[in-house]
């Protein structure tokens, strides 16, 4: 395809980074108002057209796109009257940009399909500052000759395209991929916290770590505000966090796995939201272990 007309619904941080992208390729977009009205003022500001409902969005796009928070929210913009599927164009394709439950992506794929059109999944990896600048992570499957078609617009949102697999696939490996990123910076976060109560510089226990074997993105990123002060490098909330391990806990059980780790992070991100932080960064964690270690929550 050569500049489809898009479709995109889902504006938060990262859906808005990509839709500015896009208008700067001189994509065709549509939109629709989800939550955040500033962020759908600055792209229509730039050229995007704005409708009042996801079957309208459907009806303008070769390709309708979402970036929702939860399969939920998915789910809730692709049925019904007003939803994505009741306006789906004969052979329009949808992706979804989000992290899924896999059994959802599957149904909806059935569902787009008896419609008329392709679901993909293709969820992301990397940080809203990547999105603005076409350098994300894109875990793609589903049709192999649909995704060929598409391509050439993943390509220009992502340094690192992938085609995984059957529809599901991208959604499966992005839950592995969150299960151990939010394990990992769980148990940094505890051990800078443990740091603190030893009498020990964060700062020293980075330097001491971070030069062997267990040096990592995810490590730098907790690093960032534990000794730097600066949590914005990975721009991404407790609550989300303990959304997706509780997708992947949910998927393991669906798939008659057995998890012994899950369970543990996923309380460890419960008990922070519980305690007041699920609005703040995964890098500030290092902030609940230090409130919990010196007896500030619940």
């Amino acid at each position: 395809m050569s500049r489809p007309a898009l479709g995109f619904i889902g504006l938060g941080q990262m859906g808005v980074a990509m839709c500015h992208r896009l208008l700067d390729l001189g994509y065709p977009l549509t939109v629709v108002a989800n939550r955040s009205r500033a962020n759908i003022d600055a792209v229509v500001e730039r050229g995007a057209s704005e409708v009042a409902t996801a079957r309208e969005v459907a009806a303008a796009s070769d390709i309708t796109m979402l970036c929702m928070d939860t399969s939920a929210s998915v789910e809730s913009r692709m049925r019904g009257p007003d939803g994505v599927i009741a306006g789906l164009r004969e052979g329009a394709v949808v992706i979804d940009f989000g992290t899924s439950l896999p059994g959802s992506t599957q149904a909806l794929g059935d569902e787009v399909a008896a419609a008329g059109g392709t679901y993909l999944d293709a969820p992301l990896g990397r940080t809203p500052t990547h999105g603005r600048k076409g350098e994300l992570n894109i875990m793609g499957s589903g049709d192999p000759d649909t995704f060929a078609k598409v391509r050439p617009v993943l390509d220009d949102l992502g340094e690192n395209v992938f085609h995984l697999g059957p529809l599901g696939t991208g959604h499966t490996i992005k839950l592995i991929n969150n299960f151990f990123a939010m394990t990992t910076a769980s148990a940094m976060s505890e051990a800078f916290a443990s740091a603190d109560k030893a009498g020990i510089p964060r700062a020293t226990l980075y330097k001491v770590m971070s030069a062997g074997p267990l040096h990592s993105g995810m490590m730098d990123f907790i690093k960032a505000n534990a000794v730097d002060g600066d949590p914005n490098q990975l721009i991404f909330s407790i609550r989300n966090a303990l959304k997706d391990v509780g997708y992947y806990a949910q998927m393991t059980e669906d798939a008659g796995a057995t998890s012994l780790i899950s369970p543990a992070t996923r309380a460890t991100l419960q008990r922070a939201v519980d305690d007041g932080f699920g609005d703040n960064l995964v890098p500030e964690l290092v902030g609940f272990f230090a409130a919990l270690n010196s007896g500030r929550t619940g």
